[in-house]
């Protein structure tokens, strides 16, 4: 075998790209709160110019990005560097990790749903239970995996693949049986669905503006697969946005049909009965799902029981994994770590930034304590979901700003090019940069006064900390000089 054949086999076709984005993108739990907080098959209408107007350019632009810095593994934070300076760059490494914080606090609470599914089989235990004992439970929960991480340890990691994968092929086989389900049991009690252009055009009213930020949040985070782009076989400037186009349209079909299979299921009247009742849905909908698919198929509760193990190890493998790997590339890197307090690099002798994971666990401790104000279980799971949507698409910010300023100088070499036009380049990016931006400022807003006091002190936290964090370090250079 030659050297030729030996490169060839590393290649990735773009057919393998496209479901390697897909499954990395997509999940079952994007169909559930797009049909829950956009009344019903409406969203099918939001979901298309998502698609068209944010998605689509968005994973073009990251094609870009990724192809003109090759040798820099993809990360987010090098594009910002290479485009600006070092300081937005430590700024773009501090959110991607930020961001994450109450990511953590929602892994446990989702955790504990999933448990409880597994055990009961229906909502109501879980939902009885009173706020303060969830959240204590849910805060014990993650001191243990803050312990674990500490020790360098993740015993989960092996089953975190068969359970991401076991929720993607749920997810695509709920559509799919979904669907042919009145055909097999015609006497399954469905709901009639109108799909005239008019039944799916929503009422643009405050609760749809406020709630964009959950649709910019599920199509998110394609830049994971940017390191890829130069090993696709054949020419990246052709095969990349195909893989990127097919990806795309294979999200619309799981979107549009997965739609459907629930609005055959639940009506968005009842779901949209009373802020309860969207609780309740928002936090259970999923498991409602398989369950009734089971019951459809005559087989019970198999579906729920497979979806509910399978959320549960996914849940507690992110958890562990989301405590230390973003503290790590925040950290570990030493064009970032320089405007980092001295105290949070410090290892243990397990290799584990002990200071910084106990950071980790002292803010997102804090926002699950602090639900404990909070009317009802199923209200904190809705809130969580919420307060996501506004935190985690700040990350994407910085793709768009490196993209707008790598347009701007005129540093777009790479062999894959989404737009030749430099004008077009940083309309894009500015335009994904604005939607994004106002999407979570939007989001913010809720009609609970507890939810809507998480909503804005989180990020202020966050940033505030990430501004205060370059002066202490700042001040700790100047004391060892003169020392």
């Amino acid at each position: 075998m030659n050297k030729k054949q030996v490169k060839d086999k590393t290649k990735i076709s773009w057919q393998s790209l496209t479901f390697m984005a897909f499954a990395g993108l997509w999940g079952f739990g994007n169909v559930a709160n797009g049909f829950m907080y956009f009344n019903g098959t409406q969203v099918i209408f939001s979901w298309i110019l998502m698609f068209a107007l944010y998605f689509v350019p968005y994973a073009l632009m990251v094609g870009e990005l990724g192809s003109t810095f090759k040798n820099l593994g993809g990360g987010v934070s090098s594009w910002v560097e290479q485009t600006s300076t070092t300081k937005l760059a430590y700024y773009a490494g501090w959110t991607y990790w930020a961001v994450h914080v109450p990511y953590i606090a929602s892994k446990g609470s989702g955790a504990l749903k999933a448990l409880s599914w597994l055990i009961f089989h229906n909502a109501e235990k879980y939902d009885a239970i009173p706020v303060v004992k969830i959240q204590i439970v849910t805060f014990i929960l993650l001191l243990i995996f803050t312990f674990i991480a500490s020790r360098g340890l993740n015993p989960l990691k092996n089953l975190t693949r068969i359970a991401g994968s076991s929720m993607f092929v749920l997810g695509i086989l709920y559509i799919i049986l979904g669907l042919f389900a009145p055909a097999v049991n015609p006497s399954g009690n469905y709901n009639d669905i109108n799909l005239s252009l008019k039944s799916i055009i929503p009422t643009f009213n405050v609760g749809y503006f406020t709630s964009l930020s959950i649709l910019v949040f599920a199509v998110g985070g394609v830049e994971k697969i940017s390191p890829y782009i130069n090993k696709m076989e054949g020419n990246p400037s052709k095969e990349f946005p195909k893989a990127m186009i097919v990806t795309a349209i294979m999200v619309v079909i799981s979107a549009l049909f997965g739609t459907i299979a629930m609005g055959r299921m639940f009506d968005p009247a009842v779901i949209n009965a009373s802020q309860e009742s969207l609780d309740s849905y928002v936090a259970n909908g999923a498991y409602w799902a398989f369950q009734k698919l089971g019951e459809y198929y005559g087989l019970g509760n198999f579906f729920l029981i497979i979806y509910a193990l399978a959320n549960l190890i996914g849940q507690l493998s992110v958890l562990l994994l989301s405590i230390d790997a973003p503290l790590r590339i925040l950290l570990a890197d030493p064009k970032t770590s320089i405007y980092v307090p001295t105290k949070l690099l410090k290892k243990n002798k397990y290799g584990a930034y002990i200071n910084g994971i106990k950071l980790v666990f002292v803010l997102s401790g804090a926002i699950v304590l602090f639900q404990i104000f909070l009317p009802g279980a199923a209200s904190v799971l809705q809130t969580l979901t919420k307060l996501n949507a506004v935190t985690m698409p700040l990350r994407y910010l910085w793709v768009f700003l490196a993209y707008y300023l790598l347009k701007k100088k005129g540093m777009d070499n790479g062999e894959y090019k989404f737009t030749k036009s430099q004008g077009a380049g940083k309309f894009w990016g500015l335009w994904c940069f604005i939607i994004t931006l106002i999407s979570c400022v939007l989001g913010i807003y809720s009609p609970n006064k507890t939810t809507m006091i998480l909503n804005i002190l989180t990020p202020l936290v966050l940033i505030g900390l990430g501004l205060i964090f370059p002066a202490i370090r700042a001040k700790e250079d100047k004391e060892a000089q003169r020392a």
